[in-house]
């Protein structure tokens, strides 16, 4: 079972989130946050006039109601910050645990040496054994094992990691549970994948991100003519021969300022970084999750991502005048040293058809797979035996002056229109027939690709299968395009030429080989099993190894940047109704022009100024569980999007103060 970073909140939980809030009334705190700072100002100076008050012996129940709300308002908005963190907190705690006391034992030269794992630097070679805890990061250079990652990742299932494979990367406080290996250290202590974890949850250094910070000035601008409005209207009352109260100017100014989504702001940011934590995501940054939600374009594997990725040999199909056993010994001997799970199929298929698998000839020598010639195979002195994707075969054989059989061709492409993948297998005398690879679609992958597409996201497959495969695939699974027989070079050429139209582009990858490409995406999400040049390329990490979990992540940026949008609409509607309902009731009895506008008819002066301020107060802790859960992400275009928000939190932000605010102006009335 994984943990979960979204459960429900314990209430000793919610008693640390309150005392954290207190601990952030300070002015460095809040000088981020230049809406909060400025109720924090007013909160002081109500504070300093209901002291002065209480000393000269005035009446000063108003100004200490009015410190009072002002100070909860203050509050709600570190205790909204304080809860989005808290969330991270528990998945901090087991990241803390799985960083526990470690021991090394590090190669020096011909010797071995016990420390401590924090005395390991960079560089460093360290041998673990079966039932030892891995002492930091690294990349395998020796030995296989399978590894209990379920203190990072919180899987219980053990993992396989082999040297000299995409899947030879190892997290510091996993432990060894079978196998030998010797570990190159990736990182200088403190630089660990753990420490970056931990800092990221736990928000020690949460930057913010470039649209946060963009409406973080316009909120700074609002303030700021807000403030100018309210100094003006000091010398317009003094004209008059107006006395105007300064804890009423004061409040006045904290109810028109967007202090909804000034205090809300931190905690919707925090929020999408623990959702993606939920998803058993890593963000390296804030940026990545929110750049996410504005990706154009996605680019997905389709191994493993759209299908599988378990493909597995389901025929021989020969050649006519070559014998099926010909076939067979020939795709066995090319199998024989091939480590991925395609070429352990082919053996087991022909052990099930009867065939005995015979020892590995001394003399052989192994033709490992590559992107550049897509083939593999063995060389036995002079003779060879190479299988792979059609077209390479075909420029290998024309190499070596075979003659390419009439109905090869055909078996290729009939193998392809089904949806598998062919390999041909050639020996140094003929092409001998193909192999059939068949991998199966991933359930509701089409759905999710209809939703993303609805949302204004297009996909494209990349695959190194040959066309026919790759158009049947990707018609089935309903992508936008793809491009088959793709090269590593390929995903870089892609993302360089999307990205010079103007699109953000996102892509995954586990290899050293998808490192420049996932550096050189918009987002790139790395998997936890691959390679420590992907996971340092990538600005995510995904622990469960699951490249599907990249749709997830988009969705994920989607509903942050939709709650932010929301919740935004919401509070500046907030202001225009606190702007019509307040001002005519505070001016109505010194300016009779005004008093037309005063359709509600409240009460008196401060009675008005009451029921917004505690209106304004209220309606940051009502918004905190829909900031922290995010708004339901809807396959719905931007225009719709838009349009629904302008009705939903437009205008009910627009109805609800004067609604809220006259029943409070009654209770208040009724009470003085």
């Amino acid at each position: 079972m994984k943990h979960k970073t979204t459960q429900a909140l314990g209430q000793s939980a919610y008693q640390q989130a309150a005392l954290d809030a207190l601990a952030k009334l300070s002015f460095k705190s809040m000088a981020g946050n230049p809406v909060m700072f400025v109720v924090l100002i007013g909160t002081l100076c109500t504070a300093l006039i209901t002291l002065q008050k209480l000393i000269s012996g005035a009446a000063f129940g108003f100004e200490l109601i009015t410190t009072l709300v002002l100070l909860f308002t203050v509050w709600f908005a570190n205790f909204a910050e304080s809860v989005a963190e808290a969330r991270g907190r528990g998945q901090a705690a087991s990241l803390k645990s799985a960083r526990k006391s470690l021991q090394a034992r590090r190669i020096n030269g011909d010797k071995e040496e016990m420390l401590v794992a924090t005395g390991l630097a960079k560089g460093d070679r360290v041998k673990v054994l079966a039932g030892e805890y891995i002492p930091a990061d690294g990349e395998i250079i020796q030995g296989v094992a399978t590894v209990n990652e379920s203190a990072v990742t919180g899987e219980s299932a053990a993992v396989l990691r082999e040297a000299g494979t995409d899947h030879s990367s190892v997290i510091g406080g996993t432990k060894l549970l079978s196998g030998e290996i010797v570990l190159l250290v990736a990182n200088d202590p403190g630089h660990s994948f753990l420490d970056k974890m931990i800092g990221l949850v736990e928000g020690a250094k949460r930057q913010k991100t470039p649209n946060e910070t963009a409406l973080t000035v316009l909120l700074a601008a609002l303030t700021l003519v807000f403030l100018l409005v309210v100094v003006t209207l000091v010398p317009m009352a003094s004209f008059k021969g107006v006395a105007l109260n300064i804890t009423m100017l004061i409040a006045l100014l904290v109810c028109l300022i967007p202090t909804t989504i000034g205090g809300l702001l931190p905690a919707i940011g925090i929020a999408g970084m623990n959702r993606a934590l939920a998803a058993n995501v890593v963000a390296k940054s804030g940026k990545a999750v929110e750049v996410a939600g504005d990706i154009d374009t996605l680019l997905l594997d389709k191994t493993g991502t759209i299908t599988f990725g378990d493909r597995q040999a389901t025929a021989f199909l020969n050649v006519q005048g070559v014998s099926e056993q010909a076939l067979l010994n020939a795709a066995v001997l090319s199998s024989l040293q091939d480590p991925t799970p395609e070429g352990k199929s082919v053996i087991q298929l022909a052990e099930q058809k009867g065939f005995i698998t015979p020892a590995t000839p001394k003399d052989a020598e192994f033709l490992p797979f590559s992107p550049k010639t897509r083939v593999s195979g063995i060389k036995l002195g002079a003779g060879q035996c190479i299988k792979g994707a059609s077209d390479a075969v075909k420029a290998w054989a024309g190499q070596h002056q075979l003659t390419w059989p009439h109905d090869a061709d055909g078996l290729v492409r009939s193998v392809a229109q089904k949806g598998g993948t062919p390999l041909v297998v050639a020996t140094e005398t003929q092409v001998l027939g193909v192999i059939a690879l068949s991998d199966v679609i991933k359930p509701r992958v089409a759905a999710r690709f209809a939703k993303l597409r609805a949302l204004g996201v297009r996909t494209v497959m990349v695959t190194g299968d040959n066309p026919v495969t790759a158009s049947v695939i990707a018609a089935e699974a309903g992508v936008d395009d793809f491009i088959a027989e793709a090269k590593p070079e390929d995903k870089l050429a892609l993302i360089r030429e999307e990205q010079g139209k103007g699109r953000l582009v996102a892509m995954v990858g586990d290899g050293t080989n998808d490192a420049p490409a996932l550096a050189q995406a918009d987002v790139g999400l790395a998997m936890n099993s691959g390679t420590q040049a992907a996971k340092e390329a990538g600005n995510m990490v995904d622990l469960d190894s699951d490249p599907a979990k990249l749709l997830s992540v988009v969705e994920v940026g989607k509903q942050l940047l939709i709650t932010r949008g929301a919740l935004t609409t919401f509070s500046l509607a907030n202001d225009v109704a606190k702007y019509f309902a307040i001002l005519p009731a505070v001016f109505a009895g010194a300016l009779p022009a005004i008093a037309a506008l005063d359709f509600m008819q409240l009460h008196s002066p401060v009675s008005a100024v009451m029921s917004a301020l505690i209106f304004n107060a209220l309606i940051i802790p009502a918004l905190i569980p829909l900031a922290l859960k995010g708004i339901k992400l809807r396959p719905i275009s931007a225009e719709k999007l838009l349009r629904n928000n302008m009705l939903v939190y437009g205008l009910g932000g627009l109805l609800l103060p004067f609604a809220a605010i006259k029943v409070l102006d009654l209770l208040i009335s009724t009470l003085v």
